[in-house]
């Protein structure tokens, strides 16, 4: 994703330095020359995976960053990681923001979701790039300053929870139509629920594409993986007294996947490489 989030920021003129530890796609050589190729103050936005990764990055970014410099981390990390990062940053005067990110592999032609957590002063430091990375129109219709560190990530955890659900109900009643011996048109079904009707979704214009890519899902495993947004969201249900019983039984499906052959999950992860470029799992495999 961050690749094109690049592409998307060089069409509109802006420039940026990227450094990837892929050497065909790096514009540097290391962390320490992307920090000596940018100008105080800089804007320097990470977009790793979540976890060691990322806190191996902040962690050596904060090595060569300078005080007034503005870091952000745009990857799927943990809310309470974001409070720890600002935390040590904030120790070498480097300013923090996290940035919950969505739009997948869509992105780059369609512009990105944003949720930002930091200061209002962070904010408006980085509007520029972000008014660039999202769609065009209104801002509030694609970017919102959910409050301070940690609530853009913990926004967007919310997001990807309630994406669970929405794949899971798609995907049961894709099996139960499919199973249904009346049902003689099934994509058909889909396809014409599109336009007009309460259902009609991106999800379910991708949903649509999958099955004229494979109209029986015949190339795709019903092993679905969970990337950890969504266990992070059940755990954040229970924590504050929540009922989320939707979101809970669209986690425990996946789990479920890993056991069974099961038409719904083979949707599930259609679904997931439509829309965010998932890797599937090949049936049979």
């Amino acid at each position: 994703m961050g690749f094109n989030m690049r592409a998307r920021l060089r069409a509109a003129n802006i420039e940026v330095t990227g450094f990837d530890s892929n050497a065909e796609v790096t514009d540097v050589a290391s962390l320490k020359d992307l920090v000596s190729a940018l100008k105080a103050p800089r804007l320097i936005w990470v977009m790793v995976p979540s976890g060691a990764v990322t806190d191996s990055v902040i962690t050596e970014l904060s090595e060569h960053m300078e005080a007034g410099d503005l870091l952000i981390d745009g990857g799927n990390s943990r809310f309470t990681e974001d409070q720890k990062h600002g935390a040590m940053l904030a120790q070498k005067h480097i300013e923090f923001m996290d940035v919950g990110v969505s739009g997948g592999v869509w992105g780059l032609k369609n512009g990105y979701g944003l949720m930002a957590g930091g200061s209002a002063k962070n904010v408006a430091t980085a509007m520029p790039v972000l008014d660039v990375l999202r769609p065009e129109g209104e801002r509030a219709d694609s970017f919102v300053h959910v409050g301070d560190i940690g609530a853009g990530h913990y926004a967007k955890m919310v997001h990807n929870g309630i994406e669970y659900g929405l794949m899971q109900a798609y995907a049961e009643g894709y099996e139960l139509l499919a199973k249904k011996d009346i049902i003689e048109d099934l994509p058909g079904t889909f396809r014409a629920w599109q336009k007009g009707t309460v259902v009609r979704s991106w999800l379910l214009d991708l949903m649509v594409k999958a099955l004229d890519e494979d109209p029986g899902l015949e190339s795709i495993d019903d092993y679905v993986e969970d990337s950890g947004e969504g266990r992070w969201t059940v755990e954040e249900a229970i924590a504050n007294d929540v009922p989320a019983p939707a979101i809970t039984a669209a986690l425990f499906a996946r789990f479920s996947s890993r056991e069974d052959n099961s038409p719904a999950m083979k949707m599930v992860s259609a679904l997931r490489h439509q829309f965010g470029g998932h890797a599937t799992k090949p049936s049979g495999s």
